[in-house]
């Protein structure tokens, strides 16, 4: 069983439709007992920081996350679900995250008139050299254009943690990490088109 997580700040059905359209059930849950049962967890995620974790801790999603962790289990997050799992943010006056990934997430600082913040359109994804073969880019073509949307972004403390990255607003930022049984992309899969659902699609083989 696929869960996909549902804590009030998740972009649920299309997550749950772009499943579908690779032939998987996902389940939206905000149950922890749901989501321990899963074979794979889906968290994604838009808004802010803040409001993302206090609604974690309400539903006791932050532990059932670490659980998810501990055991192993697959685990992709998106935009916000990617963030949240950092240490750090900056957002709403600076928000303790989940701590599954060590690193803190910043505001883009854009120097550029033509830089608007969020980010929010098409941009590109390269893969690190290193990480060519991962089995989670299979069958899609370097520096491929995938959808943003988003005023912050990653900063891991392990390099070795990117396996993508992306030019915005004169940094060059990580937009997938992967730490053990997390994967997890700044852009959104679920709105981006074949690509984004073979990505998905590539999630289904994904071990740690």
């Amino acid at each position: 069983m696929f869960a996909i997580i549902d804590y009030k700040a998740g972009n649920l059905t299309s997550v749950q439709l772009a499943l579908e359209t690779i032939g998987v059930t996902g389940t939206i849950t905000s149950d922890p007992k749901i989501v321990a049962k899963a074979e794979r967890v889906i968290f994604p995620g838009v808004g802010a920081a803040g409001a993302a974790m206090r609604n974690l801790r309400n539903f006791g999603l932050d532990d059932a996350l670490r659980d998810i962790v501990r055991r192993e289990i697959p685990l992709l997050g998106i935009c916000v679900g990617m963030q949240v799992l950092l240490d750090f943010s900056e957002e709403d006056n600076g928000t303790e995250m989940l701590g599954l990934i060590p690193g803190r997430v910043v505001r883009f600082s854009p120097t550029n008139f033509w830089d608007k913040v969020p980010q929010i359109g098409w941009n590109g994804v390269c893969w690190l050299p290193e990480n060519a073969e991962s089995v989670f880019f299979r069958k899609i073509t370097n520096q491929s254009d995938f959808y943003f949307v988003h005023s912050y972004y990653p900063v891991p403390d392990n390099s070795s943690h990117i396996l993508a990255q992306t030019d915005y607003a004169g940094v060059t930022f990580a937009s997938v990490l992967r730490h053990n049984n997390i994967i997890a992309t700044q852009f959104h899969p679920e709105k981006s088109g074949k690509l984004g659902l073979q990505l998905l699609q590539n999630f289904l083989t994904f071990t740690n």
